[in-house]
Order: C-alpha cells, then sequence, then structure tokens
C-alpha cells in the first residue's frame, strides 16, 4: 500500500524534519501516528500525500510516485489536514461539485453520517463552527471510499459525542481494501479504535507494530500488579504509579498508547529493544 523508502526532507538544508525515514504501511488496518510537536508528523502526512516532495528517497502509494500525484493517484486518497478551510457553499453545492473526482463516492452514506453527526447539510460551510466543518469533512472523506484515508488531528473541535461517534464511523469504514492512517495528540481519542501503532521520533520511524504484537511482548499496569524485576519503565500520576514490564504468559493488559509513547521518547532504549 505505502512504501517509504530512505525518504528525507526538510524546508530548508539547516531544518530537516525526516532523515532516511522509512515505513511500510497495508490495507486492512487503522494506523495511529504519535510524535512530538514538531516532530514532523504533519509533514510525513504530506509526504505521503504528494503534498511536500522530499529531496532523497522515494514514497509510493499503490504502486504510484506520491509527489507526482497523478489524477490516478489523487482519486484513491482523501487526507483531511488539521485546518480546514471551506469555501462559501452549501454542503450540498459542495458535494455535487466535488464528489465526481472520487469515482467510489457514496453519496446516500455521505449524509447518513453527516446526519448522524447533526451537521445541516444547507448551512453555507464557512459558517459552520470549526467542529462542525471537520464534521463535514470526516463524513466527505469516509463517503470518498478511497483504498487511503488520512485524517491530521481529526478530533479537534469535536464535542465529547462527537468524539464517540467518530470513533464508531471510523471503525465500521475499515475494510480489507482500506489504510486508514490518523494522526493525533489526543491518544485517547484513539483508545479501541487503531489497530496499529506508528511513532515518529527523532527524525526516523522508532516503532511500527500492531497493537497485538506489542500485547504479546509488554505488560502496562499500575506498579502493585507489576513484577518490580520485570519493570522496563515506570511514571507517577496524581492517583499511583503506571508501569510497562516484561509480559509472562499469564498476563493480560491492554496497551497503554500514552504510556508507551512517553516510554520511547524518554530516551531510555529498553523499550524498544524488547519490541524489536
Amino acid at each position: 500500500m505505502i512504501e517509504i523508502i530512505d525518504l528525507s526532507f526538510g524546508y530548508s538544508k539547516k531544518n530537516i524534519l525526516l532523515k532516511k525515514l522509512n515505513l511500510s504501511l497495508e490495507k486492512g488496518h487503522i494506523y495511529g501516528l504519535l510524535g512530538k510537536n514538531g516532530a514532523g508528523k504533519s509533514t510525513l502526512l504530506k509526504n505521503i500525500s504528494g503534498l511536500a516532495f522530499p529531496f532523497e528517497g522515494k514514497c509510493t502509494v499503490n504502486g504510484k510516485i506520491a509527489c507526482k500525484r497523478e489524477p490516478s493517484f489523487l482519486q484513491e486518497l482523501f487526507f483531511i489536514p488539521e485546518e480546514v478551510h471551506m469555501p462559501s457553499l452549501s454542503t450540498n453545492t459542495f458535494v455535487d461539485r466535488t464528489s465526481h473526482f472520487y469515482p467510489k463516492f457514496d453519496k446516500p452514506y455521505f449524509y447518513k453520517v453527516l446526519s448522524e453527526f447533526d451537521v445541516d447539510p444547507g448551512e453555507n460551510l464557512n459558517r459552520l463552527s470549526f467542529g462542525q466543518q471537520k464534521k463535514m469533512m470526516i463524513s466527505f472523506g469516509l463517503a470518498t471510499n478511497t483504498s487511503l484515508l488520512i485524517m491530521d488531528e481529526p478530533t479537534n473541535g469535536l464535542d465529547i459525542p462527537s468524539k464517540v461517534q467518530f470513533r464508531k464511523v471510523i471503525s465500521s469504514a475499515l475494510t480489507d481494501e482500506r489504510c486508514i492512517i490518523i494522526s493525533t495528540h489526543q491518544v485517547r481519542d484513539l483508545d479501541s479504535l487503531i489497530d496499529s501503532l506508528v511513532i515518529l521520533h527523532n527524525k526516523k520511524i522508532v516503532l511500527n507494530l500492531p497493537l497485538e504484537a506489542i500485547e504479546e511482548k509488554l505488560f502496562f499496569s499500575a506498579a502493585s500488579k507489576a513484577d518490580p524485576s520485570n519493570v522496563l519503565y515506570c511514571e507517577n500520576n496524581m492517583i499511583g504509579t503506571n508501569t510497562i514490564s516484561i509480559k509472562n504468559n499469564e498476563q493480560y493488559g491492554k496497551v497503554d498508547m500514552e504510556l508507551l509513547f512517553n516510554a520511547i521518547i524518554s530516551g531510555d532504549n529498553q523499550i524498544l529493544q524488547h519490541l524489536n
């Protein structure tokens, strides 16, 4: 689906954001992309979408070079940026003018999701709130039925009920022929939604694993439930201490993505060494 080989990119030679980056993503998965502020997550998504041009290496999507942005490439990709800028059109007019660029666009499904998000299709788009605009673009992106759907901070601006609805519609939209990438700082918003975790750190991809593969090797728990001799990382909070430890066969614990992310960017390589 997506193959990135030795990709390097920067907005200037003094500001290299991605260096010899390698990444392989497959259809049938919802990937969560995590990284610190300024790590280059949005830049990576723009390279995948062909909106940025690497000065070394290459990125292909479905075998097509991303930066060439050929029509056959564009009709199989939909990118929702963090900031959306809407035209002075009603949703109905926007759909009529734009949907034909996507051969598999499902108009009834679009209006179904839009209704579930409680967005008025007759309202002028640039008069909608930021959250309503985001919900419209998410609905449109899902309805394109492209093989690749990319979302950068999609839950920014959404209220709590809308975030719940977001998780429902995204999980139901995944098929064996679709790859979904979600970049976010709101890790809790991806809970129970993504199935694979990608972490960008120090200009490279340091982790790209299914959650089930992480669960097989690591045990996430409160300190009282962990074997001190197996603890790889611990973090204090207001209600106690959370730990990551080496898993034994009898333990079961859900992956705490936020804790795992903090452990990896802390500079302690024990976690990555154990996973790899």
